[in-house]
């Protein structure tokens, strides 16, 4: 870290009208402004944001141990610099993770078939291009809509996971500050609305591939399995279509490719609760304002209570659904306390977003199962 600033480090009038500037530091691309703010934090910000903005810099604030303000001041990135490696790699650990467990959990493909030949996997490649087509639209919607509003974010990150369905979901990263309610709106909402139009895509592909054969030994092998519970969203769809989820056979089931369906579906309705830096909590933070932490207090309560009727009045046990909702509470409860994206002006919306608001949560509630998963008997 370098004590003296470079002659090009900004110094806008808009900062020295409300900052008493005591020292300047760069580190890195950063440029660090220690003083003192005549201001609070949040106004400091909308003072000094857009003269910033204009010479290509995003700024924050934070305070030292010393009782200093800082203002840290970082380039603005417009666009991609370079290969992103992560994305790509996470990527390619996603898409394999998908492919073997769609083979063996949903095509009924057995593992050791697998390692004499790997290519059999390939046998569920319908499956992961459902999964991840629905995930990476969600969040290509993000990220075209905050490129539209010049907001800092990354590409999707795709997550591996083992089952059920090979991956956890798919996250951006928004850095930066965020300019308005309308930007913050625009950009939580563009996720799910977009999802929701991939995810109708595939169900309409999924309930035309007819259902699928269980192999005859995996049903003569009896047991308990797992069952995925239809949201209303996908009998809504299957009802105007004239085709069916549920055909009375335990050897015919819905193609592996209604499970992304499913997937894009279920996502949704965590993705809308209404708390912290998930897009419910960016959607009604830029509906409500401030009184947005009223509403995500209630959700993790929302949720317990869910969780104890399934256990107590419903007599479900704990893998089902039950300790889904429960562990959904909790991580709730714990990204609340972080809450949403601050926008630097906070001008209410009109109603045209508003309504289209209610209009993505009413969406999210066709999407909505008490019971997303059972446990039954072949």
């Amino acid at each position: 870290m370098s004590d003296a600033a470079p002659r090009e480090v900004p110094r806008p009038p808009e900062l020295d009208a409300v900052f008493h500037l005591s020292e300047v530091r760069t580190d890195g691309e950063r440029v660090l402004y220690y003083g003192i703010s005549d201001v609070g934090e949040r106004a400091l910000v909308e003072r000094v944001w857009p003269a910033f903005r204009e010479r290509g810099y995003d700024v924050q604030v934070v305070q030292t141990d010393r009782g200093l303000d800082v203002v840290v001041a970082r380039p603005y990135s417009a666009g991609i610099d370079g290969v992103p490696w992560t994305n790509v790699l996470l990527f390619c650990a996603t898409l394999l993770s998908t492919l073997l467990v769609g083979a063996t959990a949903w095509y009924y493909i057995p593992f050791s078939a697998i390692r004499q030949d790997p290519t059999a996997a390939l046998q569920a490649w319908p499956f992961t291009a459902a999964v991840l087509g629905v995930l990476l639209t969600h969040e290509l919607g993000h990220y075209v809509m905050g490129r539209y509003h010049e907001v800092d974010v990354s590409l999707p990150y795709v997550i591996p996971f083992i089952l059920p369905f090979g991956t956890m979901g798919a996250i951006i990263r928004m850095r930066g500050q965020m300019p308005d309610r309308e930007a913050l709106f625009d950009i939580g909402v563009a996720g799910p609305l977009a999802g929701l139009v991939a995810t109708v895509v595939v169900t309409v592909i999924g309930l035309l591939l007819g259902p699928f054969t269980v192999p005859a030994e995996m049903v003569q092998q009896g047991g308990r399995v797992i069952v995925f519970n239809n949201p209303p969203l996908l009998d809504i769809i299957a009802g105007a279509m004239g085709q069916r989820t549920d055909y009375g056979d335990p050897r015919r089931t819905a193609h592996p490719v209604i499970m992304g369906a499913w997937v894009g579906m279920f996502f949704t309705v965590l993705n809308l609760l209404p708390v912290g830096q998930l897009d419910g909590g960016h959607i009604v933070r830029a509906m409500v304002g401030e009184r947005q932490e009223t509403v995500a207090a209630l959700v993790p309560a929302a949720l317990f209570g869910v969780s104890a009727y399934l256990y107590y009045v419903r007599d479900l046990g704990v893998n089902e659904s039950v300790g889904l909702w429960a562990f959904w509470g909790l991580f709730s409860a714990f990204i609340a306390y972080r809450g949403p994206a601050d926008p630097v002006d906070d001008s209410s919306l009109g109603w045209r977003r508003m309504a289209l608001g209610l209009f993505t949560f009413a969406l999210g509630l066709l999407c909505f199962m008490l019971v997303p998963i059972q446990v039954t008997t072949l």
